[in-house]
């Protein structure tokens, strides 16, 4: 996926705010959490370059993206943003509110992929091929950490997940599976690869991000209730 696991506290007594775009700004400590965030974002484009080149199978949501690509003319990092952007669209009739983050999601993680793209190769062995995928998964949970730790505000397609959790009376759980079934399902009829990475992804993830989470997340102290503007 280009997915975003977006857990509600972190370990370790560092509570993720919940708290809009304006007080993520107000909140202080910005020239530690900008960039973290920046490489946060950077890094995941980057792991997810790394689990396409090991093409043992894509990442869930990645196999939307590449099923589309297939179908359409663009680079793998214009249709990641084309997702997310409309993934924010259905935000809308669930009164999501973005943050700092969620705009950096949806415009600079398919760039960075790009970019990754065009100067990683395809390793020629499998052995290599399984460490750059495991790689990839990794530093994906890196990458997840440090960029939800950054406290500002889920990826585009998490916070579809919660939204749709919260109106329906779903588990996180029930709904973040059914929405990744559906994608990997429409992405292979489109084209998509399913493989030994996907499984590993979607295993893998959770506690990864678990793991690298408390580790860099930033402590804001108590969160800032919202105000009125």
């Amino acid at each position: 996926m280009t997915h975003d696991p977006v857990p509600t506290r972190a370990p370790r007594g560092r509570a993720l705010a919940d708290i809009g775009p304006i007080e993520q700004l107000r909140a202080g400590r910005l020239g530690v959490r900008l960039p973290l965030l920046l490489a946060g974002l950077f890094l995941y484009g980057a792991s997810m370059a790394m689990v396409l080149r090991a093409t043992l199978g894509q990442i869930p949501w990645d196999v939307l993206h590449v099923g589309v690509s297939h179908h359409i003319p663009l680079s793998f990092g214009t249709i990641v943003i084309g997702v997310s952007l409309l993934a924010l669209l259905g935000w809308i009739p669930l009164r999501q509110k973005p943050g700092l983050g969620t705009i950096g999601n949806a415009l600079l993680i398919g760039p960075s992929a790009d970019l990754v793209l065009s100067v990683l190769d395809e390793p020629a062995g499998m052995i290599w091929r399984i460490v750059l995928l495991l790689g990839g998964v990794v530093l994906n949970g890196v990458a997840t950490g440090m960029y939800i730790g950054s406290q500002f505000g889920p990826g585009p397609r998490d916070g579809l997940m919660t939204g749709l959790a919260r109106i329906t009376g779903g588990s996180i759980r029930l709904v973040r599976t059914g929405i990744e079934v559906a994608v990997v399902a429409v992405g292979w009829l489109l084209g998509g690869t399913v493989g030994v990475g996907t499984v590993l992804y979607a295993v893998a993830i959770g506690p990864l991000a678990q793991l690298f989470l408390p580790l860099f997340t930033v402590d804001l102290g108590r969160p800032i209730p919202p105000t009125d503007t």
